[in-house]
């Protein structure tokens, strides 16, 4: 008989999910991933302990925008430096990083504490199909774009 009590490691293990988000709307997937990173998904999920899942994104160039954003959304940041202030227009992102579209847009959505940096780092995201080395470690699936229950 097992004398721990509370969580234990099993209760943390992470698990890897693989979204394709060909056709899918960027903030509801965003919303979704944010959910996994965070680990609210899981019935051990605690605010304060680090205790989401990997998430890897494939064909992240096809992702799709509502209403007439893709004319009018502008990514804004600044270089730190005299006049560096710099604007990069939704249609140009996509182009040249579309990874950055849905890492932002994650970001964006996850906690503003200690935990987001960490939990970034478990988000892997491909413009194509191709996600090389990760294939092997993926154990579900979002077809319609919802979690499932691990079977």
């Amino acid at each position: 008989m097992s004398q721990a009590v509370g969580n234990t490691a099993l209760a943390y293990a992470k698990a890897w999910h693989h979204v394709d988000a060909s056709g899918r709307i960027l903030g509801k997937l965003a919303d979704r991933i944010a959910i996994v990173l965070m680990g609210k998904h899981k019935p051990t999920y605690d605010p304060s302990t680090d205790c989401g899942d990997y998430v890897v994104v494939t064909n992240a160039s096809k992702i799709q925008v509502t209403g007439r954003k893709e004319e009018q959304k502008v990514y804004q940041h600044h270089t730190m430096y005299p006049g560096g202030f710099k604007e990069i227009k939704y249609r140009d992102m996509k182009r040249k990083k579309p990874d950055e579209i849905i890492r932002k847009a994650v970001a964006g959505m996850l906690p503003k504490n200690k935990l987001r940096d960490r939990r970034l780092e478990r988000l892997r995201i491909f413009a194509d199909d191709d996600m090389g080395p990760f294939k092997k470690n993926i154990l579900q699936r979002w077809e319609d774009g919802t979690l499932q229950n691990p079977r």
